[in-house]
């Protein structure tokens, strides 16, 4: 089948659907660095670039018309503008591409707050419209933790099919989609996503429990932070096992004591550091907080389990093998790109690129963490592909 992607981004639905064998015949991104992923990974097929110029587009039939158009007049932490602001306003040109090029298939996806913006009217314009045009429609809210992929990321997704609504409600919603809803437990409260496991490259049953990743997001979201764990590319650690340890001064009877329990011994707050007067005995001396990892090294940098053993510290926190010297246990630190990449179901590396004359290794983080941030979740559209494939083939 051939498939039209607008407002493309890095191509989340074609890294998605490689392998059913379906054409891209036109992508639509007006960004430059999305842009520049989509000509580095799929040179030979044409971006046309801004939306609002599709009548002029020449291309074959399209059988799948796929894109999230933009989703942050729709959001609860934005302004909630909707149709009003010219980004919501392209879910508009969107039905109008659907009008002149009669897809069989359509794939629309949007944040849950177009559900509720201008109570409920936006969406309902959009389905209405569907309607009015032939299309039997369906949707769904899915999450991404349920997908394979250590993030709470809830996203709506609308399945149409020119004619029959019987078989876009069997996209998203026949027996063999179940195993994909979300849990429903008896309180309020969340657990951790998954392991991170995918992101991390880490076996489960080593990595501590208290690791959460939140979803990531590359909007400003003024205001309060509502919806998400975290943003743009964040992970959110808790306190690993800390434990503090008491040294005693040098030169007291306690240090040179065989007492076990004596010199140096585990207590539950350390002693204070006091160098006022040298190494006298008085001296409450010998202070330090040591945590321990479970008794597993871990690359502190780059937030990854190495081994058994854990690397020495150095004053340079991005040494090889090297963690860095002090850590602050309930610090946000940012997630690299890598870890974003996996996170959204992309191969490691895929927005590493020639960038402004720089080679792929010295591609910058800030453009590549937006453009993941706006993408697609590939193991949601990966499913979803493969529903329409399995239908469409049983349907003709």
């Amino acid at each position: 089948m051939n498939y039209l992607s607008v407002c493309s981004g890095i191509e989340a639905a074609s890294t998605a659907w490689k392998n059913l064998n379906w054409n891209a015949v036109g992508f639509s991104e007006i960004e430059p660095f999305p842009s520049a992923v989509l000509s580095h990974h799929y040179p030979t097929v044409n971006n046309y670039g801004d939306i609002n110029g599709h009548s002029e587009w020449k291309l074959p039939s399209v059988d799948i018309l796929v894109g999230g158009t933009p989703c942050q007049s729709f959001s609860i932490a934005g302004l909630r503008k909707g149709l009003e602001d010219p980004r919501g306003n392209l879910m508009l040109t969107y039905l109008r591409i659907i009008e002149s090029r009669k897809p069989r298939w359509i794939v629309w996806e949007n944040v849950p707050g177009v559900l509720s913006s201008n109570g409920g009217r936006d969406f309902a314009t959009f389905v209405t419209a569907l309607g009015n045009m032939g299309y039997g429609w369906a949707y769904r809210v899915l999450d991404s933790q349920w997908f394979g992929v250590p993030q709470r990321r809830k996203r709506v997704f609308v399945i149409g099919y020119l004619g029959d609504r019987n078989l876009a409600t069997e996209v998203l919603f026949k027996s063999e989609s179940v195993c994909r809803d979300s849990k429903k437990g008896k309180k309020k409260g969340e657990r951790i996503t998954r392991t991170a496991k995918d992101s991390s490259g880490v076996s489960s049953t080593r990595r501590p429990e208290h690791t959460t990743v939140g979803a990531l997001c590359a909007d400003s979201h003024p205001g309060a932070y509502s919806g998400q764990d975290a943003y743009t590319g964040r992970l959110i650690a808790t306190t690993i096992n800390p434990t503090a340890y008491a040294f005693d001064s040098m030169s007291s009877n306690s240090m040179k004591s065989s007492n076990p329990i004596s010199g140096c011994n585990q207590v539950n707050i350390s002693k204070a550091l006091d160098t006022s007067r040298g190494l006298d005995p008085s001296c409450n001396q010998g202070g330090i907080g040591i945590v321990q990892a479970n008794s597993y090294g871990t690359d502190l940098y780059n937030g990854i389990i190495t081994g058994d053993t854990a690397a020495s510290l150095t004053s340079n926190a991005n040494s090889t093998g090297a963690g860095p010297t002090v850590m602050q246990l309930k610090a946000v630190r940012r997630l690299t790109p890598i870890e974003c990449e996996r996170l959204q179901g992309f191969p490691d590396k895929y927005t590493e690129i020639p960038w402004r004359g720089k080679t792929p290794d010295q591609c910058p983080d800030g453009p590549r963490y937006k453009a993941l941030g706006n993408s697609m979740t590939v193991p949601v559209m990966r499913w979803i592909g493969e529903r329409i494939a399995m239908i469409d083939s049983t349907s003709k």
